[in-house]
């Protein structure tokens, strides 16, 4: 295979420790030889590119790793995004008469890919040691700083001992060198990985802290620490990506962590809306 395109190491990585059957080593041939085309490709024209039947593309999905041909296309699309330019971001996903339908439609999209994305059991597995968690220190920079403080945020207000790190260098240190073992680490680390974020997390994870990632990479660094890995689609439809799927898994961890201690919720928000009262907070 030629070692050309986006996202070859992770591939090669994966493929060095599998024995494909030579119908799905064509397909695998096909993904890494034409990156653009496998991020962007109906499974039928991957087929026809392998000379192979539809359900080899799928079985070649699966035997690497992943759920199936979609999962594994995210995968390919989150990866090719983040190797070429900004500019290029913008001319491939290109001009739009209607934004708002546009972007309301990926979001959909990624929503729907979410879904299938993760299971049931993964989201009750991550909800169960967030809510026996000594401390939950929540890390996200740039656009993912948004769904990391509402998680923070919200987490607080329902009793949590939870906070919020979206700072690097120093700060994230200083956050960082404490946790052990019963703390957790929830990194939310979407589009291109964040060197500093991941080396913190490494340094948590062998301090015996766990990690929660909630990242549009099912491998990676990141994925090889993570007790739990939820995968949430991250692309938008300009230069930037979006934070919708990622928000709205926060929302479903926040929801069953109250679930798990609602005495202890209903108190804390009590307490905390007597005295958004007294401070007067808001205006009504």
């Amino acid at each position: 295979m030629d070692p050309t395109g986006p996202g070859v190491n992770w591939l090669d990585d994966i493929l060095a420790d599998t024995d494909l059957p030579k119908a799905q080593n064509r397909v695998a041939d096909v993904i890494i030889r034409n990156p653009q085309l496998s991020s962007y490709a109906e499974i039928a024209e991957i087929a026809a590119h392998a000379q192979v039947n539809n359900s080899t593309v799928v079985r070649t999905a699966q035997t690497l790793g992943f759920l199936g041909w979609p999962d594994l296309q995210r995968e390919l699309r989150s990866r090719y995004l983040t190797k070429i330019s900004t500019e290029d971001t913008l001319v491939q996903h290109g001009e739009h008469s209607n934004p708002l339908t546009a972007a309301l439609t990926r979001d959909i999209e990624n929503l729907r890919l979410t879904l299938d994305a993760n299971t049931a059991q993964d989201v009750e597995a991550t909800i169960a040691t967030l809510a026996v968690a000594k401390s939950i220190l929540v890390v996200g920079h740039g656009s993912y700083a948004a769904p990391a403080s509402v998680m923070a945020h919200l987490g607080s207000t329902m009793g949590y001992p939870i906070s919020l790190e979206s700072r690097a260098g120093v700060h994230l240190v200083t956050s960082t060198n404490t946790l052990g073992p019963g703390d957790v680490m929830v990194v939310i680390n979407i589009w291109r990985s964040i060197g500093q974020m991941i080396v913190a997390a490494e340094a948590a994870h062998r301090a015996g802290a766990t990690i929660v990632a909630i990242s549009d990479m099912r491998r990676g660094r990141l994925a090889d620490i993570a007790k739990h890995l939820l995968v949430v689609p991250s692309e938008g439809i300009a230069f930037f990506q979006s934070v919708t799927a990622t928000t709205s898994v926060v929302y479903g961890l926040l929801a069953g962590m109250q679930a798990a201690h609602p005495e202890r919720s209903r108190e804390t928000i009590r307490r905390s809306q007597q005295l958004w009262k007294e401070l007067g907070v808001h205006l009504d």
